[in-house]
């Protein structure tokens, strides 16, 4: 008969492919709430290129998937009960969060609720502080970083185009949005798509008592393909059931929209998104970056390039106080699934 590890190890497989529908279905929003927000491509378009480009994305590079499974707490501190703990919490707050309608960060709250489960066992030394520093920050930086990109990027483009018909850069930038569409679920399934990846490796490791697996990881590895495969195929099976009332508040409620600022929103969002992916973002390693920030702050910043007023404040305040409140609500449940775990276990 089998070892009760080996019933752990599939249990942390299935939740970590629901933590990725979950996050698909919640981020759906972030790659095409723009593009259907400004009429550019039919909801069913945007669903097809949104699915293979994340797909795509979640299938190329390991850099965020390893820092996830191995960046955020010391080995020590790593076992099954924290790992289900933190997906358990995150699996909670992310299908709530959809059901609301409320944008949030998956990435983000996973990470908070695999920090405090690991607390909860370990205490606080068992949090790579150096890491969560460039996380944190990060959660500061990319925002702000997406609502400056959104905001010069749709500048540059009102002055390049000033002589321009409105119905010719109308059709202009819709053409052009199936090419930002595809580059912003690429860049996401590139970032948020390596969770599963990581939570899965990092289950292999804790059964096999291997770390060499993380030198493995990769599509063309004979032993390790499946892993990246799966994950890929769960995400892209979220963005597929598409979060409708996430969409709409991404797409419709946060500023009234055209393909010009839906071109620039996503432009600048992917850009700031992948050059965290490369590992090119305050320092080493793959940082995971919240693409719920990312186009959600570049709405807002095209959205002010009109006027102040023409973004819904009070609609960009739900947004950032569910940004905010996943940190403890994440690290709240973590804390607490970890020690009741400790308690059965």
């Amino acid at each position: 008969m089998p070892d009760s590890s080996l019933y752990l190890l599939i249990l942390i497989i299935i939740l970590a492919v629901g933590f990725g529908v979950v996050n698909g279905f919640n981020d759906a929003a972030n790659a095409i709430a723009p593009a259907i927000g400004t009429r550019a491509l039919p909801p069913r378009d945007a669903l097809i290129i949104a699915v293979i480009a994340n797909m795509a994305g979640a299938a190329t590079g390991t850099l965020v998937a390893k820092t996830i499974g191995k960046g955020i707490l010391v080995e020590g501190a790593i076992s099954n009960s924290v790992v289900i703990a933190a997906l358990a919490a995150i699996i909670i707050w992310g299908t709530l969060a959809t059901y609301l309608g409320l944008p949030i960060s998956l990435h983000h709250g996973f990470i908070a609720g695999l920090a405090a489960a690991g607390m909860a066992v370990a205490g606080s030394k068992a949090i790579v502080w150096g890491v969560m520093e460039r996380i944190l920050a990060a959660v500061a930086i990319a925002p702000l970083l997406g609502f400056a990109g959104g905001f010069m990027v749709m500048v540059c483009l009102y002055w390049l185009f000033r002589r321009s018909a409105p119905d010719k850069m109308r059709r202009v930038f819709s053409r052009l949005q199936f090419l930002t569409t595809a580059f912003m679920a690429y860049s996401h399934g590139k970032n948020d798509g390596q969770m599963p990846i990581g939570v899965i490796t990092m289950a292999l490791v804790i059964y096999y008592q291997d770390t060499s697996i993380w030198d493995r990881l990769s599509l063309l590895n004979l032993e390790t393909w499946w892993i990246i495969v799966v994950s890929a195929l769960a995400i892209s099976a979220g963005t597929a059931l598409g979060g409708w009332r996430v969409i709409r508040t991404v797409g419709m409620r946060v500023t009234t929209l055209r393909p010009v600022h839906g071109f620039a929103a996503q432009a600048s969002a992917a850009t700031v998104i992948e050059i965290a992916s490369h590992g090119a973002f305050m320092g080493q390693w793959g940082i995971p970056v919240s693409t719920t920030h990312c186009i959600s702050a570049s709405v807002m910043g095209v959205g002010a390039t009109k006027r102040l007023s023409a973004v819904r404040w009070g609609v960009a305040g739900n947004i950032i106080a569910a940004w905010i409140l996943t940190f403890p609500v994440c690290g709240g449940l973590g804390y607490l699934f970890a020690w009741l775990l400790k308690l059965i276990f």
